[in-house]
C-alpha cells in the first residue's frame, strides 16, 4: 500500500509541496522556483522528505499519487505573456476557435 500523496504547483517565485499520508497528516513547504522549474519541484520533494525522515528517494516510491500544477502556465495565459502563436483549423472544427479564450 502506498504511504503518501504529493502534490505540487509551480509559481513564478515559489513552488509549493503538499504531503498526505494515510492517516490525513499534512505537511507543506515552500522553495523558490528557478529559471529551470524542475529545481524548484526537486529541492522542495527533498525538502518536505527531509521533514517527514525520509530520503526523496524512499518517499517517491512509497508515493501513490503525484498532483502537479503550474501557475506559472496559467498567468503566461492569462496575462498574454509567451509565443506568438496561430491556430489554423479544418472546417468543421471551428469550436477551437472558441476554445482559445479559456
Amino acid at each position: 500500500m502506498n504511504k503518501w500523496s504529493l502534490g505540487i504547483d509551480v509559481g513564478g517565485t515559489f513552488t509549493d509541496i503538499v504531503l498526505t499520508d494515510g492517516a490525513g497528516a499534512l505537511h507543506t513547504t515552500k522553495t523558490p522556483s528557478t529559471k529551470d522549474q524542475s529545481d524548484g519541484v526537486l529541492n522542495g520533494i527533498g525538502k518536505i522528505a527531509e521533514q517527514v525522515g525520509e530520503t526523496a528517494e524512499s518517499l517517491l516510491s512509497d508515493c501513490g499519487i503525484v498532483v502537479h500544477g503550474t501557475t506559472v502556465a496559467t498567468n503566461a495565459l492569462l496575462e498574454y505573456r509567451g509565443a506568438k502563436v496561430g491556430l489554423l483549423t479544418t472546417d468543421g472544427f471551428r469550436d477551437e476557435l472558441e476554445f482559445r479564450r479559456s
